[in-house]
């Protein structure tokens, strides 16, 4: 019997057989598909919100001799010798140094390798060089006058020698600040992730510790008996002023010690090997073997990539800052010369008003550190964008304020008053105190915003902070170098600084709240509003 061919039919009653087919191999097991989702290079775990706090602390100390810096070291400049209009330039270096040091200390601690992690050895550097830097601040009249000041007399006001020493001990302090600020405020985008609900509180936790560091730097700076508790401090070259200033700094050297051993000790980073390094948006391009050109050109190479909500976000920093830089500068010069009408070189009316103006920013800080523990709900109920504008608006209201109270307080001089009422006192320690609260916002909001945007242009978060840093020392480049010559252009007073501030804060304030973009959860509780 033959079995037909395929696809033919069998004839009615042949018998047909059908040959058996052999079943086909089974085929080997599969191996087991291993998970194909990516894992993160740096997985985020959820760190306690102590923890956070712990590391933050570092701000208070930095804080703490940046008051002191912004209570005493414009009027005592002004005592060593250097006019008004140049005082000024010598807060130059704070936003040059933050040019080329943050940026740069961000973009090493991006790529470091070491054991200790990224970024607490920049952070431990920086403290350590801020001690350097007080002590020769606090001690530059004793150098000068053991490298030859005073030979003309002891009421000689000729003190170059003590004046290099300062510059170069405040030229460094700058440094020093930019070294350690720009790692931790990375270190806590680091440890949040994209979590952006829990970098706005890291954040505002880091302003709370500022806010902390404000309140006993300027009461520090408003006690001006210090040389009474420390009597060593009086010295040949370095009277009671002098000695109050360097006793002030000694204590800043404590505290910035122990803030930062609570915060490196806090922080457990995962050390980065060198194929976990961040990408670039320029690794396509040709490496540089110099550190220095790479990132150059890393740096600026970023601007043309960035999209338009961050030059928004970085156009309203750099309007805020050249409202928010004339006011640092000048804030307790202001209450010596224009509500007290005293002056550096002669009286004690001018060092009375400068106490005033150190306890004023005091009680600033107080408001600065109740705003940021609400930061986070009023950013939630009002958005990010609109609270900044608003803030900022305040802001402006308060510089015109101010304006007011010296206009009133020199019509009451060229009356026969010789000394300011205590009306005036209170309203320009009251406008001190309401700064406060526009200042918490420009302390965290701007960082969280640019934070949160920035992360898919796959940027480190330290050349991250270093963007927004530009937006910052840029402003006070141009307020540094203007705002002396500006002044002595109208008398010599600080009220055409402040005025130039108030239209700036307002012009933020209004950009801020109309051009900013806002979230999508924004926009809905906004309409939610409306219905």
């Amino acid at each position: 019997m033959t079995t037909p061919p395929p696809h033919t039919k069998p004839k009615t009653g042949e018998i047909t057989t059908i040959r058996p087919t052999r079943p086909a191999p089974t085929p080997p097991p599969r191996p087991p598909i291993p998970h194909t989702r990516p894992k993160p290079i740096h997985p985020h775990p959820r760190v306690p919100l102590l923890t956070l706090l712990k590391i933050t602390s570092v701000a208070g100390g930095i804080q703490f001799g940046w008051a002191l810096q912004l209570s005493l070291l414009t009027p005592y400049v002004q005592e060593l010798g250097i006019p008004h209009a140049f005082a000024s330039i010598i807060w130059l270096c704070g936003p040059v140094s933050g040019f080329f040091v943050q940026p740069l200390v961000g973009h090493i601690s991006d790529r470091a390798t070491t054991r200790f992690g990224r970024r607490r050895p920049f952070i431990l550097a920086g403290a350590a060089l801020i001690v350097v830097a007080v002590t020769i601040v606090g001690f530059s009249a004793d150098i000068g006058y053991f490298l030859g000041d005073y030979r003309g007399g002891a009421d000689s006001k000729k003190r170059p020698r003590a004046i290099v020493a300062f510059v170069v001990g405040f030229w460094l302090l700058d440094v020093a600040n930019n070294t350690t600020q720009g790692p931790c405020r990375a270190l806590l985008a680091d440890l949040t992730g994209k979590d952006h609900r829990r970098n706005r509180v890291a954040n505002a936790y880091y302003s709370l510790f500022m806010a902390v560091g404000n309140i006993l730097g300027f009461a520090t700076g408003s006690y001006t008996k210090w040389y009474n508790i420390l009597p060593f401090t009086l010295t040949r070259g370095c009277r009671e002023s002098c000695a109050n200033l360097k006793a002030a700094f000694l204590i800043d050297i404590i505290f910035i010690v122990i803030t930062t051993y609570i915060s490196i000790t806090a922080a457990h980073e995962v050390p980065l090997t060198s194929r976990d390094r961040p990408t670039s948006i320029s690794q396509g391009s040709q490496q540089s073997s110099h550190t220095e050109e790479a990132f150059f050109w890393e740096l600026f190479g970023t601007f043309k990539f960035l999209s338009g909500p961050i030059w928004l976000i970085l156009s309203v920093t750099a309007l805020t800052w050249i409202g928010w830089f004339p006011f640092l500068l000048f804030d307790t010069d202001w209450m010596g010369r224009e509500v007290y009408g005293g002056n550096p070189e002669e009286g004690i009316a001018y060092h009375k008003g400068v106490s005033t103006g150190a306890l004023g920013l005091m009680l600033q800080s107080v408001v600065l550190a109740i705003t940021s523990v609400l930061m986070e709900k009023l950013c939630r109920k009002l958005g990010s964008g609109i609270l900044w504008g608003v803030s900022n608006i305040i802001m402006s209201l308060c510089f015109i304020a101010m304006l007011a109270i010296a206009f009133a307080v020199s019509k009451a001089e060229s009356s026969g008053y010789s000394t300011p009422s205590n009306g005036a006192v209170i309203a320009a320690v009251t406008v001190f105190t309401v700064l406060g609260m526009p200042l918490a916002v420009t302390y965290s909001v701007p960082y969280a915003l640019v934070s949160a945007r920035i992360e898919s242009l796959g940027l480190g978060q330290g050349l991250s902070m270093g963007v927004l840093n530009l937006a910052i020392v840029i402003p006070q480049v141009i307020v540094s170098l203007g705002s002396g010559p500006w002044d002595q252009l109208f008398g010599g007073g600080n009220s055409p600084a402040i005025a130039v501030a108030a239209v700036a804060s307002f012009a933020s304030g209004l950009m801020a709240i109309l051009v900013l973009p806002r979230s999508r959860a924004e926009k809905t509780r906004t309409l939610g509003m409306h219905v």
